[in-house]
């Protein structure tokens, strides 16, 4: 697999830009091949049977990029799929989930603490978090809640006002959040409103922007697996499996910049 070989991301939708953006902060050089599941959004409130089967085919198409790495940027899909996407792929590509780094960063940070994580129902009824820290043996403990309205309403656009404010607040208001030390967020969505979030807690609890951790841990590898791409020219491609205009106009929210998006209808 050549270093020039793009990392292949994908997403329920459109919310896994944050990922991708996080990444293209951190290594520029590299080549992106984005799909969004806009089709079949959201993943958060899917069996995990269809989820799985949404991964595969996903997966086919970023192997036939040519992807050297592959990122499940949605909670919900790695919570859900994960391990099938690893043995599919197998050594076609590295495959990295949005779950296992943040645990590893959790082991390293967080002994002895209590954490608060929000997230879709699909990842909090799973309690992957939630098991994976007690397994690192450190007396983690996690308190998941469920924040199904969250997702939708930044796909809105509704992130920074009175709106989303007043949603935010009777969320982390909810007994389940309280005696927390620190707060994951556990969905690509949420870094949009960590300002929020933090204005909430007014700097007494430590929200984790988990799209840092994902992206730093992705270079660890590709460094370690001698893959990193030293070009100084890169490429980045956007696919979707259904087009809406709001789509488009919503990639800047994520992003960062405004983005073209292609359809790519791989569900025909």
């Amino acid at each position: 697999m050549p270093n020039a070989a793009p990392i292949g991301i994908f997403d329920s939708g459109i919310g896994g830009l944050t990922l991708a953006h996080a990444i293209t902060e951190l290594m520029p050089q590299e080549n992106i091949i984005y799909f969004g599941d806009t089709a079949h959004l959201p993943y958060g409130d899917k069996s995990a049977t269809a989820i799985q089967a949404y991964s595969v085919k996903i997966c086919n198409l970023l192997l036939e990029k040519n992807c050297k790495l592959i990122l499940i940027a949605c909670n919900s899909a790695s919570a859900a799929a994960y391990d099938l996407v690893k043995a599919y792929v197998g050594t076609k590509a590295k495959v990295v989930n949005v779950i296992d780094p943040v645990i590893a960063y959790l082991d390293q940070n967080w002994e002895n603490k209590t954490l608060g994580l929000i997230g879709t129902k699909q990842t909090v009824n799973s309690g992957i978090y939630a098991n994976k820290a007690e397994a690192l043996g450190k007396h983690i403990r996690v308190k998941s809640l469920a924040t199904p309205l969250l997702a939708p309403m930044i796909e809105e656009g509704f992130f920074s006002n009175s709106i989303s404010e007043h949603i935010i607040k009777e969320y982390l208001a909810q007994p389940t959040l309280q005696g927390i030390e620190g707060l994951i967020l556990g969905c690509t969505h949420y870094p949009l409103i960590k300002p929020q979030i933090d204005a909430y807690y007014k700097g007494s609890i430590p929200v984790i922007d988990t799209s840092i951790i994902v992206a730093e841990e992705i270079k660890r590898i590709l460094t370690a697996e001698d893959m990193l791409h030293e070009g100084k020219e890169s490429t980045r491609q956007f696919y979707v499996s259904d087009y809406t205009d709001s789509f488009e106009k919503s990639t800047q929210i994520f992003f960062g910049e405004a983005i073209k998006l292609t359809l790519y209808p791989i569900w025909d």
